[in-house]
């Protein structure tokens, strides 16, 4: 009886924090990863990817950004950090497929697959 209340008790708190897929449309992009501190504060060089990794691992955001100059920030529906897809690929062009959401004028992603770009 007890363990049938433990899992009960389990399962109830998983659907609490449950949430709906996010609703958006379907993507694929390509994009250079940049960290939002530095691209909104300073230019960046080529070589600034250390600097970038380690604010990225501070828990600066990572995006991304396509060759039309467009910023999409990348979303974590999943409770997760969503700089950890990310963190390989910092300052390098990727191959992105996910869910592209618009809300409030900011463009967002929620990332499916994520590798580098060709």
């Amino acid at each position: 009886m007890k363990l049938r209340i433990l899992a009960l008790s389990a399962l109830a708190s998983v659907v609490l924090i449950a949430h709906d897929e996010p609703k958006g449309k379907p993507i694929t992009m390509n994009a250079r990863v940049i960290d939002t501190g530095c691209y909104f504060s300073h230019d960046t060089a080529a070589d600034h990817a250390t600097c970038a990794t380690t604010c990225a691992k501070n828990g600066v955001p990572l995006a991304l950004l396509d060759a039309s100059g467009k910023l999409f920030m990348v979303i974590a529906a999943d409770h997760q950090n969503p700089n950890t897809k990310l963190l390989p690929f910092v300052e390098k062009k990727v191959k992105v497929t996910g869910v592209e959401l618009e809300k409030g004028g900011l463009r967002g992603i929620l990332i499916k697959t994520v590798a580098a770009a060709e």
